[in-house]
């Protein structure tokens, strides 16, 4: 194996080490991880359409994509201002914003999927 395809290699272990930091790290990560699981496995009971899949993964990725680049400001941050500063707080802010935002966002888009469901379900069910 030639030197760049190893170097590709350990790039996506150190990736894969980065995700592992935040959910070990991260309350709100596990959250996330719990939140995934679970629309992963509604996904299937509710037989979502190729469509609905599609919004949910890019949803989900959002929403992870989010959490990380949270920790990694927040790390970054916390090296650069070890002291407080009004600075450092707007940005750790603005960051956590940011994951509230993408999670609110696919709160939204899993209810639009899924509580047509829902309803349609428990409206089947017999009286």
């Amino acid at each position: 194996m030639n030197n760049e395809i190893k170097a590709r290699l350990r790039s996506f272990v150190f990736a894969g080490k980065g995700i592992v930091h935040v959910i070990r790290t991260q309350g709100n990560a596990r959250i996330h991880a719990a939140a995934t699981v679970a629309v992963i496995l509604a996904g299937f009971l509710c037989s979502v359409s190729l469509t609905e899949w599609c919004l949910l993964l890019v949803s989900i990725g959002m929403v992870w994509t989010a959490e990380i680049f949270n920790t990694a400001l927040e790390r970054l941050v916390d090296l650069v201002s070890p002291e407080y500063h009004l600075l450092a707080k707007y940005a750790k802010d603005c960051a956590a914003g940011a994951v509230l935002a993408a999670s609110l966002s696919s709160l939204l888009i899993a209810a639009i999927i899924f509580l047509p469901k829902v309803h349609f379900l428990l409206n089947t069910l017999p009286h």
